[in-house]
């Protein structure tokens, strides 16, 4: 693998990250839980890396198709197959999102965890703190 596969591979694990933390984003709500993957979550992350394969073979001939005899490189065609799939997968989530298909879904909050709503402190946290008069 040469360094020019190693930039491609850095920028398709970036671009699976800035898709998590943006779809994730979307879900954030205090006191519901911890996030977890849905089953569509999980076909649409799956789409995301089958996306960016077919990207990593596809592009460079897509690349000389649109620009021949251009001497572009196929590392600039990958990372730009990988930004487009950024930019098509908020679109994605967004038609998701219109018809009630979450790719997050909130769990039960943890016991005595900071979002639990039963308003008691966790053992650890009184000793920690200390007690506090109610």
């Amino acid at each position: 693998m040469n360094a020019q596969d190693l930039i491609v591979v850095f920028t398709s694990v970036f671009i699976v990250g800035m898709i998590w933390l943006r779809t994730r984003m979307q879900y954030m709500r205090r006191g519901a839980g911890p996030l977890q993957l849905a089953p569509p979550g999980r076909a649409y992350f799956g789409a995301v890396v089958v996306l960016l394969v077919i990207g990593f073979f596809a592009a460079p001939l897509i690349g000389e198709a649109f620009w021949p005899n251009t001497g572009i490189t196929p590392t600039i065609t990958r990372v730009i197959w990988g930004l487009v799939t950024y930019y098509i997968f908020i679109v994605i989530h967004r038609v998701l999102k219109s018809r009630g298909t979450p790719v997050f879904t909130h769990g039960q909050p943890f016991e005595g965890g900071p979002h639990s709503t039963d308003g008691q402190r966790s053992k650890d946290e009184q000793e920690s703190r200390g007690s506090t008069p109610r």
